[in-house]
């Protein structure tokens, strides 16, 4: 199992933060564009700078919706379904379905078959963040792709006021 971290305050598309090992050492770089021209965009990269991925906003949806690029192809499309109660997030193009409590950071992302990874709450010595257990031989940078996606289409929603809780 490998564990990835996000610190809370900083996972926003307009910010520049690092994604941290259970070592608390920096292991990606994320750099987030505001809102441009074409959506939101959040840049994956090496600590050597390069882009490793890509999640960008896709505009002219009903829902909220984040195309996830890695080497300028895509590679996934994160969905928020309508539901009549409980958020559904689907990530097509890997074939996983997001179970859990989306509004209180801590659900877990599935195949259908096994666990891919679960996300929550952590409290470690660098601050409050999100703590991500990555099962083996998963792909680390799909994965933070789509919880970046996740956290986009969640912040889009608040500031469309359509923020609901799952209560």
């Amino acid at each position: 199992m490998k564990k990835l971290f996000l610190q809370q305050k900083l996972m926003k598309a307009k910010e520049t933060f690092t994604v941290k090992n259970e070592m608390e050492e920096d292991c990606y770089l994320v750099e987030g564009d505001a809102i441009v021209v074409g959506g939101k965009k959040l840049h994956i990269k090496d600590m050597s700078g390069r882009e490793i991925a890509m999640v960008q906003q896709k505009l002219l949806a009903l829902l909220p919706k984040f195309l996830v690029f890695k080497n300028g192809e895509q590679v996934a499309e994160i969905v928020k379904k309508i539901s009549l109660f409980k958020p559904k997030y689907v990530i097509e193009g890997p074939g996983w379905e997001v179970r859990g409590n989306i509004f209180e950071h801590d659900y877990i992302i599935t195949d259908g078959s096994k666990d891919i990874v679960h996300l929550h709450k952590a409290w470690l010595s660098w601050g409050d963040s999100f703590e991500l257990d990555i099962s083996d031989n998963a792909d680390e940078v799909m994965i933070l792709a789509s919880v970046l996606a996740i956290g986009c289409v969640m912040e889009a929603q608040s500031e469309a006021g359509a923020f609901n809780s799952e209560n």
